[in-house]
């Protein structure tokens, strides 16, 4: 039997097919509609899944879900920053209404991405990890003693919105300062281009560490800021859930040294507890179909 997973964010909306060994089978995506309209988001992810089922020919024990946050794991209830058209959303309910008889889990999005991790990736074998997806926003899911957590509400690991500039920016959760204000690509795009970046208005921050990796000094500027904002917010869990992994991925991550080799560089400033010190920070390894993988870990392994 296969295992329905779903990964919903503000960017793309993603379906797979999981087999029992955790291979991805199948896999589909759209872009997530960008509208005030609830159905209209709801008709892409339901027509998404439509095409997995088909694909399936009705071998689906289970649908896992990971969705952009905050959610519900109470209610089933979805209210995602970057998805603003639902707010208390009954997602758990609306799937299960459309995947029969199948057994449905609902998870943040990061906790899916770091589960996946975990299980398939940078993290095997890893006791105490953060997964963290560095991209438009900035999300975390903790393992800890092996085990996911979820929190009281289901969004324990939400490390993007760590304050680590007090005075700063006005974040889109409402509160100021928060690391994804520091580090998510388009607002270190936006900094660069605010501080003399010669980069295209439209430029994302693919362009933007293509900048950095040629030696432009307002992208290096930049990139160094964002690392150092994650470094510090790294240390800062670290010391809290005493880890002894972070696994990052999303588009940001992509651009490989030019994030890790300054992250890694500050990192060295803030962990000096004796116990974080040997903390490690990797790439991911299972790229975009982390969550997908992770969904489907939550799903078939519940009760």
């Amino acid at each position: 039997m296969l295992t329905l997973a779903l990964d919903i964010g503000g960017t793309k909306i993603a379906a797979g097919l999981v087999d029992p060994a955790g291979a991805l089978v199948h896999k589909t995506t759209c872009p997530t509609p960008k509208t005030d309209d609830a159905e209209h988001v709801w008709i892409a992810l339901r027509q998404t899944i439509a095409d997995a089922v088909e694909a399936a020919e009705g071998a689906i024990s289970a649908v896992g879900i990971g969705c952009a946050g905050p959610i519900d794991s109470t209610a089933g209830t979805v209210s995602p920053i970057n998805i603003p058209a639902w707010q208390e959303f009954p997602l758990r309910d609306r799937v299960a209404g459309v995947v029969l008889g199948a057994r449905v889990v609902l998870a943040g999005d990061a906790v899916c991405m770091a589960v996946g991790e975990h299980w398939r990736g940078a993290g095997r074998r890893v006791g105490f990890m953060l997964g963290m997806v560095v991209s438009t926003g900035v999300g975390g899911g903790l393992v800890l003693d092996g085990v996911p957590y979820h929190g009281r509400t289901g969004n324990a690991g939400h490390v993007g919105h760590v304050v680590v500039e007090p005075h700063g920016q006005l974040c889109h959760c409402g509160s100021h300062g928060c690391v994804e204000t520091v580090a998510a690509g388009p607002w270190m795009t936006r900094w660069a281009l605010d501080n003399g970046w010669a980069g295209p208005p439209d430029a994302d921050a693919a362009v933007l560490a293509e900048a950095a990796a040629a030696g432009d000094p307002v992208a290096v500027r930049a990139f160094h800021r964002g690392a150092t904002a994650l470094a510090a917010m790294i240390a800062s869990v670290g010391a809290v859930c005493d880890l002894n992994c972070v696994v990052i991925g999303g588009g940001v991550a992509k651009s490989g040294r030019t994030l890790f080799d300054p992250l890694n560089a500050a990192l060295a400033d803030y962990t000096g507890l004796s116990f974080i010190r040997d903390l490690r920070v990797v790439p991911a390894a299972l790229g975009g179909d982390a969550g997908l993988i992770g969904a489907a870990a939550l799903a078939s392994s519940a009760t």
